[in-house]
């Protein structure tokens, strides 16, 4: 948590510098403006390539491990079934929620911003207007394991996860257990650089914010004034629908969750992580009358499956930064992005900012220049606290749902 402050501080500092900078080149200097830009960007160039290096070996270990022990289903049935139907159905509204309003605000239009490389404009360009199903396809289905983990084909190595994880699961304990603890050793490791890339962003942040302000002056931050607005705008659809639901299935009683979850809300609020309140969660939904075998069996299927907040803002976030570069997508290419996530995203646990890498690998997919990510770093911390308070939201629901659904749920409050 004090590494969290620090890191968010250290941002903030850089973001100070970085336009101190740039706004001094972008006044005093507006002939050097262009060869500053290029050679500063590097700081970013280099956070974005770190990010990418992990990419592959996060999504493949993460999926694996979550998938090989899916096994449990089939212990608990019913319960299976119905949670994943929740976290599939609340991940679909999700990604379409942020789609259809990042569509209608189009925050990304209220300026544009140049591509930098001319010559990597046209090809991304390019391919993004040519991505048509037997694209897809080929993305998808990978013909060798290592050129997917080579060229951070995201997709290839989803679908082969998928298959090694089930087959994984139905090799029996014996031969199993031993792989999926390497894998799952090898995702915390991972998720472990992870944090230590993540000290990496406040150069990211000074490159990114001071090439910007040199290049387009203070114009930019009317961008992001924009984009805090929309998404928290976004981010109330999405609490009003996740609630609404909610007191069809729990009637009153929904009342009383949201005053059990309210520390576990703050708390994921201003730490950006909804496992920091992982257990206080668990104590609390116990104490709101689940059964504790539900709650131990829903909830940290929850966490891998079931992000709502990080969903909505990863179809948000992308078609912003297309904007705001000015490619324009079609609706089936919108479509195919919120299918990509839909899968993606499932591989990435509920750590702070761990949904940027999906939205680098998915930019770089479809034609939009991933470095644009960079553009939204500063303000990301924000957005985070949003998203992250919403996945606890969406957990605590789906728990306290299904828990309803199979007549687990006590009427009255028990004291743990």
């Amino acid at each position: 948590m004090k590494g969290q402050n620090k890191l968010f501080i250290a941002i903030i500092i850089a973001l100070i510098v970085g336009v101190g900078i740039g706004g001094l080149v972008h006044i005093q200097y507006p002939e050097s403006a262009e060869p500053f830009s290029k050679n500063i960007k590097l700081l970013g160039t280099v956070f974005i390539r770190l990010v990418q290096m992990i990419i592959a070996p996060l999504v493949f270990t993460t999926l694996v491990v979550g998938i090989a022990k899916m096994s449990d289903i089939k212990m608990i049935g019913r319960v299976g079934t119905k949670a994943m139907l929740w976290f599939i159905s609340a991940s679909l509204i999700s990604l379409f929620i942020g789609l259809i309003l990042v569509n209608w605000l189009e925050p990304g239009h209220v300026t544009k911003l140049p591509i930098q490389d001319a010559a990597a404009a046209d090809d991304l360009l390019k391919s993004s207007k040519s991505f048509s199903m037997e694209d897809f396809v080929k993305h998808m289905i990978p013909k060798s394991l290592f050129e997917a983990f080579a060229t951070n084909e995201v997709l290839q190595i989803v679908v082969f996860s998928i298959m090694f994880g089930v087959a994984l699961a139905n090799l029996g304990e014996d031969y199993s257990k031993p792989v999926v603890k390497l894998f799952d050793i090898i995702a915390h490791a991972i998720l472990k650089m992870v944090g230590y890339i993540m000290w990496f962003a406040p150069l990211g942040v000074l490159g990114a914010i001071a090439a910007v302000v040199a290049v387009n002056g203070f114009e930019i931050f009317k961008v992001y004034a924009i984009y805090l607005r929309d998404f928290f705008f976004a981010l109330g659809v999405l609490w009003v629908v996740l609630l609404l639901v909610g007191y069809l299935i729990l009637g009153n009683r929904l009342f009383e969750l949201i005053k059990r979850i309210k520390a576990p809300l703050l708390i994921a609020f201003s730490t950006t992580s909804s496992e920091a309140v992982f257990p206080k969660l668990v104590e609390e939904l116990e104490k709101f009358g689940c059964n504790n075998r539900v709650v131990s069996f829903i909830l940290p299927l929850g966490y891998s499956f079931n992000l709502d907040g990080s969903m909505m803002y990863m179809t948000f976030a992308s078609i912003f930064i297309a904007q705001i570069y000015g490619i324009e997508m079609e609706l089936g290419q919108q479509i195919t992005m919120l299918l990509v996530l839909m899968l993606t995203s499932k591989g990435i646990a509920g750590v702070p900012r761990a949904s940027l890498v999906i939205i680098v690998a998915t930019c770089s997919m479809f034609g939009i220049p991933p470095e644009g990510i960079a553009l939204i770093l500063p303000i990301d911390h924000f957005c985070d606290m949003g998203r992250s308070m919403t996945n606890v939201l969406g957990n605590a629901l789906a728990t306290s749902a299904v828990s309803k659904w199979e007549g687990q749920l006590e009427n009255t409050p028990q004291e743990v």
